[in-house]
């Protein structure tokens, strides 16, 4: 489902920032030699995880979800010099190409790459994250939740990728379509969780922005 047309999400990528010439690379890349290349974050999303890591200036940043790189070096430009950005995906085979945008970029001392399953990495972080992003398995969403939960703090931002899955959401749900059902499950308790406050963004796939309260 496209909510603009394609002449609309033109204009508005070519009115956002420029993304740095290491992610055009990137993005490149990934469509040449990945699987999937449309899971990328993409230009306009990328400024706007851009834009909010800077204006809430994490020192420490989680991201569930890391595929080629493309989130976490946005993410990563919001990080003061002592900040530290941890990214966890569950596909070793990525972990080189990776590492390879992430030094080039000059951010790379400050990014922290896990492999494996994040429901069993996250416990062992001893931090306490000001920014969190989670990108990847639909149906573990509530379950990054509250395991994401527990290493924040009161101010904490957490945001949430793909939450409208394509309008999905809003269309009768097929009956094995777990990953829908799992994201409306999702939508409702970040509605209603009294420990966060939240607000769905209409951006891309749909973002939505949660506050620890």
């Amino acid at each position: 489902m496209q909510f603009l047309s394609e002449a609309l999400q033109n204009y508005i990528t070519d009115h956002s920032g420029d993304e740095p010439s290491y992610l055009t690379e990137l993005t490149r890349e990934t469509h040449l030699k990945v699987i999937q290349p449309r899971m990328i974050t993409g230009h306009y999303q990328g400024r706007v995880l851009s834009m909010l890591s800077k204006i809430i200036h994490p020192k420490q940043i989680l991201e569930i979800g890391t595929y080629t790189g493309y989130s976490a070096l946005c993410l990563a430009e919001g990080l003061p010099k002592n900040g530290q950005l941890h990214t966890i995906d569950i596909n070793e085979e990525l972990v080189d190409i990776q590492r390879t945008y992430f030094d080039k970029s000059g951010l790379g001392d400050k990014i922290v790459q896990h492999s494996g399953n994040a429901l069993e990495i996250i416990p062992t972080l001893d931090i306490v994250f000001d920014l969190v992003f989670i990108d990847a398995e639909k149906k573990e969403y509530l379950n990054y939740f509250e395991a994401v939960l527990a290493k924040t703090k009161s101010g904490s931002i957490i945001l949430s990728d793909n939450v409208l899955w394509s309008g999905k959401v809003i269309e009768p749900i097929e009956k094995n379509d777990k990953a829908t059902q799992a994201l409306l499950d999702y939508n409702e308790r970040l509605k209603k969780d009294p420990r966060v406050a939240s607000v769905l963004l209409p951006i891309r796939d749909g973002l939505t922005v949660s506050r620890v309260l």
